[in-house]
């Protein structure tokens, strides 16, 4: 009994000599930069942040007038953001900024029912060019079992849409730059 005793009395002057009063050192001013920091800090400090000192930033000219955008991401800013806006008829299923990765659900045009459409956009590079950006067209028709069954999509449709994306991406770009 009197062990346990001995050791919750231990226990608790441990707690105690580790509430330590606050010095006038650990005053924190502005500008002082040797104050005592908070466990989160210490790790930034030694870690970084995951999105690089500068954050996350989605738009912009690189400093050299590049056509990534100042943009730590591994996609173009200018090909991702014109990707939203010409597939921005059609319902987005997922969007990865880091990857890169635009996939839609299912799109059923009103004036042509029975057939349904679905576009996964990829973002292969920085760089402002046609082989950075690759879209996948896949196409389905209701059959007369009122299912829904794969059918084959024109190779042009999908060059079309990239087309499109191109187009609009570099309309940005000129309008960056002018501006």
């Amino acid at each position: 009994m009197t062990t346990r005793y001995a050791l919750a009395s231990l226990a608790a002057l441990l707690l105690l000599a580790a509430c330590d009063e606050p010095h006038e050192n650990d005053i924190v001013t502005p500008g002082d930069t040797a104050f005592p920091q908070a466990d989160i800090d210490r790790q930034r400090m030694r870690w970084g942040k995951l999105t690089g000192e500068e954050g996350l930033t989605l738009g912009g000219a690189d400093e050299d007038g590049g056509t990534g955008g100042h943009n730590p991401l591994g996609v173009n800013s200018f090909l991702w953001r014109a990707t939203l806006d010409t597939l921005a008829f059609m319902p987005l299923a997922s969007a990865d900024p880091f990857g890169g990765v635009i996939l839609t659900d299912w799109y059923e045009d009103p004036e042509s029912p029975g057939e349904r459409f679905k576009v996964n956009a990829l973002i292969l590079d920085r760089n402002l060019r046609a082989s950075s950006l690759k879209i996948n067209v896949f196409r389905q028709q209701k059959n007369k079992a009122g299912s829904w069954a794969d059918a084959p999509v024109d190779a042009a449709m999908a060059r079309k849409l990239e087309d499109a994306v191109l187009t609009r991406a570099r309309q940005m770009r000129v309008q960056q730059l002018g501006a």
